[in-house]
């Protein structure tokens, strides 16, 4: 009786698993529309700078202003300007590019809870994805600089995966730009301290691949130096 239990549950076992097996692979679809949706649309937007942060900022937060001011000025530059999207200093960044008459680019997310596409995005320029890693594809092939302030994980995330993209040459080396040294300086004295110096983990060069400043001016003339060495292109 146990062995006939056995071979039924292992029946039906393998024939969910193959159902699983089977929806896997047209997802794929679902995941390769997504790709060229963005592709396409992000081909034609020209230079953008990505500003990142935590979705979660409130407007009277001195970091929103700070990314309005960053936006701002980065379409006065020639820069247009993506977010991710939603709230937060996504949307700060945002509206700073819409107040400067650029062009404001989001690439929302969907999530039950905290991101909603904010309302300072172009009509034409709001991509809205399912996919972390499609989204993630699309900044990093079409973002001229990362500047990044103060966020969570998220945050942390596309922070960590540029860096590494640039130090394995997997991509094109752009700027990398954190705000808000207070914030950031207590993470990367850890990394200086026990990647580099206590496991080498990492080459002393690879601390070069980011810069820590505190205005926005500091931030968009790196940019703007930058590109004066290199051209204009996308990252990939």
């Amino acid at each position: 009786m146990d062995n006939e239990e056995d071979r039924i549950r292992d029946k039906f076992e393998n024939k969910e698993w193959n159902e699983i097996k089977a929806n896997d692979s047209w997802a794929v679809f679902k995941m390769m529309s997504e790709m060229v949706e963005g592709f396409e649309k992000l081909s034609r937007i020209g230079p953008c700078v990505s500003i990142f942060g935590s979705a979660r900022t409130k407007p009277d937060n001195k970091y929103y202003q700070l990314a309005v001011e960053i936006g701002h000025k980065l379409t006065q530059h020639g820069y247009g300007v993506i977010t991710g999207g939603g709230p937060g200093i996504m949307e700060a960044g945002n509206k700073g590019a819409y107040e400067g008459k650029g062009k404001s680019v989001g690439i929302n997310i969907d999530l039950p809870f905290e991101q909603r596409a904010n309302e300072y995005i172009d009509s034409d320029k709001l991509l809205s994805l399912d996919y972390f890693f499609v989204r993630k594809v699309m900044f990093m092939k079409y973002s001229q600089g990362f500047i990044i302030l103060p966020g969570g994980f998220g945050t942390l995330d596309e922070l960590f995966e540029a860096i590494t993209l640039i130090q394995t040459k997997k991509i094109g080396k752009f700027p990398i730009i954190l705000m808000g040294k207070a914030y950031w300086e207590g993470l990367f004295d850890w990394v200086k301290k026990q990647l580099l110096e206590a496991e080498n983990n990492i080459s002393p060069e690879d601390l070069n691949l980011f810069r820590l400043v505190e205005t926005a001016d500091e931030a968009v003339q790196i940019i703007d130096e930058f590109y004066k060495k290199y051209t204009l292109k996308p990252n990939f």
